[in-house]
């Protein structure tokens, strides 16, 4: 098997996150977008020892699962993964991947745990609260777009103001802008040619209040008069009602949405959503989980894992804006919330004394350095890390506090999966699982673990050289992977490990001892172009490393 051969095969199975297994002459090839028993032809990218990737060119024969899809932009639009499955085969698909994950985890500690399948989200369509629509063209130098990006394309931009992950509410606001801007003329930012006005269109509504929060960023290269556009809004026949209508600017050269200067055009920055019986004020670049209906489903599990911490000091670590520590502070003597985005903990904080609590105490540092200073230890601790998980020697902190249980919340299994090697070596054990699906036809799922720590009696020693894990704090916030793919996302072209890691070493992130050496005294090293340098900065600003 070689680079760029063509083949034909059948998806066997499709393993987290959306990889499909096909077996050629021995081999497996892993590839992406297909489901379970689909006939595909396929180019291989990459080969490996043992296994292989490769791209889907032609789905040959429909899989017997597939079904037709409701949402009309299905084919055009990477904005959904599985609206080609019903629901009730997405939930198997994913309830059999984090099942597949965490027997693999356990298997060699050779216990037995519960796992209580998958819970479904209370609303199968319109469920997010939260979109980010971008503006362009579909086709090159076509009229403008304005949607999601289209299915493998970095430039290219689909309407879709059919989207079904969200209400009527959000297609009326992106049809409404699209032809209000389409009829002025104004032109769409260029990535390229750094030249344009229109940027994104930022939507947020509440379920429980109905308050939508809207966001126009644009670039500073125009004087556009946006009173048009807010009047505009303001006589749409919504069901829910507008909290605040803004102008944000943003004059950075990366694609994403960012804020330089926000102007308040109706109302105010904020909104507000309910959540178990909380009040949570959301300001337009807030982390708030996306589904909020689904939320409650997966912080209800998570407190029914819980149990009882009457007069227990608790540990919520990457807290976020302290949903999970507002929800246990009523039931506890005391909760902290360690988190490292700034704005998170201040709304936390702010959000904590709307609701009447006193006993929430939240930092704003890396869990692996702010342990150090907590005077405070645990009875019981909770774990909602980012998607990468939990570096090793904030794991191995937390591992030392002796809790007898812990909560783990893991918005990717793989991570967990890894995690949980390290944390069943120092005497956890998994009790209990649940999948909650936050993500209607995505690849994405929540899953939710209740650890405990067994018997003295019954402790597996194991040695781990903590000396040789020399990441810093910041390098736990991205890997060398996700680098690569934010730069070939928001600028077109590839970096390698040794221009990201000259580029981090300049910015005093320390790799290994060893990593940027050449091999031999003559051996010639290539060093990093201004362009991407510069590509390779804005996403260590965008992964908050720098």
């Amino acid at each position: 098997m070689k680079k760029g051969q063509v083949f034909e095969g059948v998806i066997e199975k499709v393993a987290f996150p959306n990889k499909g297994h096909i077996t050629v002459d021995g081999k497996t090839v892993i590839v992406k977008n297909g489901v379970p028993g689909q006939k595909v032809r396929f180019s291989v990218n990459k080969v490996r020892s043992g296994r292989a990737e490769g791209r889907i060119l032609e789905v040959l024969e429909k899989s017997p699962l597939e079904c037709e899809p409701v949402c009309p932009h299905f084919a055009d639009c990477g904005g959904c993964t599985y609206q080609n499955l019903s629901y009730e085969e997405q939930l198997h698909l994913k309830e059999t991947q984090v099942k597949e994950l965490l027997d693999g985890a356990i298997r060699d500690f050779g216990y037995e745990y519960v796992f209580e399948g998958i819970k479904e989200s209370p609303n199968h369509y319109d469920y997010r609260n939260k979109m980010e629509f971008s503006f362009g063209d579909e086709v090159k130098d076509g009229p403008l777009a304005l949607g999601m990006h289209k299915r493998g394309s970095f430039y290219d931009i689909v309407t879709v103001d059919g989207c079904r992950l969200t209400d009527g509410d959000f297609r009326k606001i992106l049809r409404a802008t699209l032809d209000y801007f389409t009829e002025l003329g104004t032109p769409f930012y260029r990535k390229l040619q750094h030249t344009g006005y229109l940027r994104h269109l930022l939507v947020r509504k509440a379920a429980r209040t109905g308050q939508i929060l809207v966001s126009l960023v644009t670039t500073s290269q125009m004087d556009v008069d946006l009173e048009g556009w807010k009047e505009t809004l303001l006589k749409l026949p919504l069901e829910g009602s507008f909290a605040g209508i803004l102008h944000t600017t943003n004059d950075s050269l990366a694609d994403v949405v960012q804020s330089d200067r926000t102007e308040v055009l109706y109302g105010e920055e904020y909104f507000y959503e309910e959540l178990l019986g909380l009040r949570f004020r959301i300001s337009t670049f807030s982390f708030f989980q996306t589904n909020s209906l689904g939320a409650e489903v997966l912080y209800d599990t998570a407190r029914s894992y819980v149990g009882d911490t009457k007069d227990q000091v608790i540990f919520d670590l990457y807290s976020g804006t302290g949903t999970i520590a507002q929800m246990l502070a009523p039931v506890a003597k005391k909760v902290i919330g360690v988190e490292i985005v700034e704005e998170a903990v201040k709304a936390a904080g702010e959000n904590a004394k709307l609701n009447g609590l006193t006993n929430c105490e939240f930092i704003a540092g890396d869990v692996l350095k702010m342990l150090d200073t907590i005077s405070d230890r645990p009875d019981f601790i909770v774990l909602d890390p980012p998607r990468d998980g939990i570096h090793p020697k904030a794991l191995k902190k937390i591992i030392d506090y002796g809790v007898d249980r812990m909560i783990y919340i893991s918005c990717k299994p793989t991570s967990l999966a890894r995690d949980l090697e390290m944390l069943q070596g120092y005497g956890y054990r998994v009790e209990r699982a649940c999948c909650v699906d936050m993500f209607p036809w995505s690849a994405n799922v929540e899953t939710v673990v209740l650890l405990s720590q067994q018997k003295p009696d019954d402790h597996i020693e194991i040695e781990i050289n903590l000396d040789e894990i020399d990441a810093t704090s910041a390098e736990t916030k991205a890997t060398y992977k996700e680098i690569e793919e934010w730069v070939q996302e928001h600028y077109g072209f590839h970096v390698t490990n040794l221009n990201i890691a000259q580029v981090k070493q300049k910015y005093g992130i320390i790799e290994r001892e060893n990593y940027n050496r050449p091999k031999s005294e003559n051996s010639r090293r290539p060093g990093t172009t201004p362009e991407k340098e510069k590509a390779i900065t804005e996403a260590l600003k965008y992964f908050k490393m720098i």
